[in-house]
C-alpha cells in the first residue's frame, strides 16, 4: 500500500506525457519509488535501457505535481481505493501484462484473488440469441463462483453483468472514463448492485476527457485481467475482436460463439474460429473442460443451453439416439437415424451450434 505522499508522486508519474505504463515501471523498478525518478537527475535516469530524452522530455514535478494534486483530492473525498501495480490488491493476471496500468482506481468491492475470471464482450446491438446465450452461460457457471468481467456497455457487456448479478456472481466493470461519472446513464440502475458485489475499476482520472480511444486502453484491462475472454455476438469489425486480439496477444484463452454464416452479428465471431483466432463455445462445459476448471466439487447441472427455441423432429431423432446410445461415428448415427450421410452432418451441426451435442475425434459425437 502506497503512502500519500509516494501515492502523489505515482500519479504524477502516471501523467507524464510520452512516458507509458511499461517504461514507468521500469523506472520505478529500477529507481524504487516515484518520488524518487522526480528528484534523480536526468542524466542517470538516461542511462536505464528503453529509456529516451523523449520519454522524459515531461518528467517535471513543478509541472505534474499540482496535477497529481487535484486528483488525490478527488480520491480521497470519494473514498477511492487505488490499486498499485506491485501491489497484493491488483489484479494477478493483469501483472503478467507489461502494459498493464500503473494505477487502478476502484469503487466497490472487488476482490479477485485466488478467483477464477472471465471476460465476457460483444456487439453493443446484441441480438436475443446472443442475450440468451450469456445468460444461460453465466447461469450454467454460476456452481464454479467465476469472477464475470466486461465493460458496462450496452448489449453484451449490460448482459453479462445482469447474468452475473441474478445468479450472486461477483462483476466488475471496467471502464473507459473516470469515476466522477457513469456512461452510459442509462445504465446508472445497476451501479449500487455492482459496487455492493464486485465494481468499477478504471485507470482514468476525474479529469480525463471522454474519447473513443480510451476504449482500446479499456479493452487491453478487460484482456489482461482475465483468464479467458468470451466473445458472444460481434459484427465484423468491432470493439470486442479488438478485445480478443489483444488477449490473445496476452497468450490468454480466446472463445468465441458461433452462429448462422448469415447473421450479421455473428460474423466476427465465425472470422475468429475460422482463423484459428478463438475456439468454439457452445455451452459452459467447453469453457470448463479447456480452461481445467476442477468440477469435482461444483458440478455443472445438466441445464442445456437452447440457443434456438426448438428442434426439428429430425434434430429430435438424433439427439434421442445419442442420449440412448453414448458416443457413435457419424456412419452409424447415419444408419440408425435413416438420414443420409450429408443429411445427418448438417443435423450434427445443428444440435452442435445449439449446444446439445459435441464432436469428439474419430468422426464421433455425444450428446451433452
Amino acid at each position: 500500500m502506497l503512502s500519500q505522499n509516494e501515492l502523489l508522486y505515482t500519479l504524477a508519474l502516471q501523467r507524464v506525457k510520452n512516458l507509458g505504463d511499461a517504461s514507468a515501471k521500469k523506472l520505478l523498478r529500477t529507481v524504487g519509488s516515484a518520488e524518487g525518478i522526480f528528484k534523480e537527475k536526468k542524466a542517470h535516469l538516461l542511462k536505464i535501457d528503453g529509456i529516451g530524452r523523449q520519454k522524459l522530455k515531461e518528467l517535471s514535478a513543478a509541472i505534474q505535481l499540482p496535477i497529481a494534486e487535484d486528483e488525490l483530492q478527488f480520491i480521497t473525498e470519494r473514498h477511492i481505493t487505488c490499486h498499485y501495480f506491485l501491489d497484493a490488491t491488483y489484479p494477478e493476471n493483469l501483472k503478467h501484462c507489461i502494459d498493464g496500468p500503473l494505477l487502478l482506481f476502484e469503487r466497490g468491492t472487488v476482490n479477485l484473488r485466488n478467483r477464477k475470471i472471465i471476460s465476457i464482450v460483444g456487439t453493443r446491438k446484441v441480438t436475443s440469441y446472443g442475450a440468451d446465450f450469456c445468460r444461460n452461460l453465466v447461469e450454467e457457471l454460476a456452481p464454479l463462483n467465476p469472477v464475470i468481467i466486461s465493460g458496462f456497455a450496452y448489449g453484451v457487456d449490460i448482459s453479462a453483468h445482469k447474468a452475473a448479478l441474478n445468479n450472486n456472481l461477483q462483476t466488475v466493470a471496467c471502464l473507459a472514463h473516470g469515476l466522477n461519472q457513469m456512461y452510459p446513464k442509462t445504465h446508472s440502475r445497476y451501479v449500487a448492485p455492482l459496487e455492493q458485489n464486485g465494481g468499477f475499476l478504471t485507470e482514468f482520472w476525474s479529469n480525463d476527457a471522454f474519447d473513443r480511444t480510451n476504449f482500446l486502453k479499456r479493452n487491453r484491462v478487460i484482456a489482461g485481467i482475465s483468464q479467458a475472454t468470451i466473445v458472444i455476438e460481434s459484427a465484423e469489425k468491432g470493439g470486442s475482436l479488438v478485445t480478443a486480439d489483444i488477449a490473445n496477444s496476452y497468450n490468454r484463452d480466446v472463445f468465441a460463439v458461433p452462429g448462422r454464416a448469415t447473421d450479421r452479428q455473428s460474423l466476427g465471431c465465425n472470422n475468429l474460429i475460422k482463423s484459428n483466432q478463438a475456439q468454439m463455445l457452445t455451452c459452459a462445459a467447453d469453457l470448463v473442460y479447456l480452461l481445467g476448471w476442477d468440477l469435482d466439487e461444483h458440478p455443472i447441472q445438466g441445464t442445456q443451453t437452447k440457443l434456438f427455441s426448438e428442434l426439428t423432429a429430425e434434430e429430435q431423432t438424433i439427439y434421442q439416439y445419442l442420449q440412448s446410445n453414448g458416443k457413435q461415428q457419424l456412419d452409424l448415427i447415419s444408419l440408425a437415424c435413416h438420414f443420409p450421410t450429408y443429411k445427418a452432418a448438417t443435423l450434427l451441426l445443428n444440435l452442435e451450434l445449439q449446444g446439445l451435442v459435441r464432436p469428439l475425434p474419430g468422426k464421433l459425437f455425444e450428446a451433452i
